[in-house]
């Protein structure tokens, strides 16, 4: 079997970071400018497409593009979005529940269990990722003193702390990869990750085309992540050496501190990787690729047409099919039909004859949009916008 196509490989220049995406839960979210569309495929097999679109206070606000800060924009910006887009994932799975639950009252305890997930989750990665590796160096330099009366200095601590990070990043991903709806979410990661490489080499978008392409894209979150983490070690280095007096808590508050200087400096090497395929870059991209290999899973055929499906829509200029699609909104549920209600024995016979009972006789726009995608894939135009 031949190998993956590398996301590098054969690039367009015009279609570099002009897309980018996020899995979700039972769909992919894609990103192209100011849109965000987000599909998700319910248990029925029928799809939802959702646009949460919005406009970066980037491009409000002209001197927010400076390096460093932009990456700190982005940063917030998407955690934002990351919560608004999986509450949109939750509530789309949910389309086919009683009326009684979709006004109000479902989508008022989804949002509070968000925003309760949200604050334990950065709470959870302050003790995991800055306080518990800090008491890990404090008990490395202990035992050292005790066991061998050794005197461990500030950048021996600095290092045992990097390395702490790094084993609870591996370990951590590594235990939630077992779970099996996390599974299938990293599934639909691997899906993003195929169907942009594939849009981003110019090539025909469509689930065979995208199959050939590599999971790892050098813009994932995950490489971000252990940029962070790789940057972090080496600020800790600086911070245990200048503040060398000062107790575990306090160092933990400055590194808190500085925390938006190391993301946006993580954030311009991921934008640069992103665009330039050099041995440096691969080099410094490679820890995270290899990360990728956790936290992306071969998909299904259908998983690369629903983030076919939501590439598209965000960049339904480019793809006029999807344009007539996403504004018909066929998905979304309809109140009446008085007009079936005028001739019920004409539908009936018309029924009949086909054989199908109740069943749709026609294909939805959704289906055709899928159809689209597997045969009729044309290549995007150039445009200006990027993420």
């Amino acid at each position: 079997m031949a190998k993956n196509k590398k996301c590098c490989a054969g690039k367009d220049p015009a279609r570099l970071n002009k897309v980018g995406g996020q899995a979700v839960l039972e769909g992919v979210m894609m990103k192209a400018g100011n849109r965000t569309v987000t599909t998700c495929r319910k248990e029925d097999g029928s799809l939802v497409v959702t646009d949460g679109s919005f406009e970066s206070v980037r491009k409000k606000n002209k001197i927010l593009n400076i390096p460093i800060l932009r990456g700190v924009i982005n940063f917030v910006e998407m955690l934002l979005l990351s919560y608004r887009t999986l509450s949109i994932s939750a509530d789309a799975l949910d389309l086919d529940e009683p009326s009684e639950k979709k006004e109000g009252k479902k989508s008022n305890t989804t949002s509070v269990v968000m925003v309760v997930g949200m604050v334990l989750g950065i709470l959870l990665a302050v003790g995991l990722f800055i306080v518990l590796p800090g008491l890990v160096s404090d008990l490395a330099e202990y035992l050292f003193r005790i066991w061998g009366d050794i005197t461990l200095g500030a950048t021996w601590k600095a290092v045992i702390e990097g390395v702490a990070k790094i084993l609870i990043f591996i370990s951590y991903l590594a235990l939630v990869s077992l779970m099996p709806d996390i599974k299938r979410t990293f599934m639909y990661h691997g899906a993003e990750h195929k169907s942009i490489a594939c849009f981003e080499s110019g090539a025909e978008l469509t689930p065979e085309n995208a199959r050939e392409y590599t999971r790892f894209h050098p813009r994932c979150g995950t490489s971000f992540m252990f940029v962070m983490i790789l940057l972090g070690i080496a600020v800790g280095i600086v911070v245990n050496n200048v503040f060398s007096d000062w107790n575990r808590f306090a160092l933990s508050a400055i590194r808190l501190l500085i925390l938006p200087l190391v993301v946006g400096i993580g954030y311009e090497f991921i934008m640069f990787a992103g665009k330039h395929d050099n041995v440096v870059t691969r080099a410094l991209s490679a820890p995270g690729l290899w990360m990728q290999r956790l936290t992306t899973k071969e998909p299904t055929d259908d998983m690369l047409e629903v983030a076919i499906i939501s590439i598209k829509c965000a960049l339904r200029d480019d793809f006029p099919e999807f344009r007539e699609f996403y504004d018909a909104r066929e998905w979304e549920p309809k109140n009446e039909e008085p007009e079936e209600a005028e001739q019920p024995q004409e539908a009936s016979e018309t029924d009949s004859n086909n054989g199908n009972g109740d069943e749709n006789t026609e294909p939805t726009p959704v289906n055709e949009a899928a159809e689209s995608t597997n045969q009729n894939g044309e290549e995007a135009e150039e445009s200006n916008e990027a993420v």
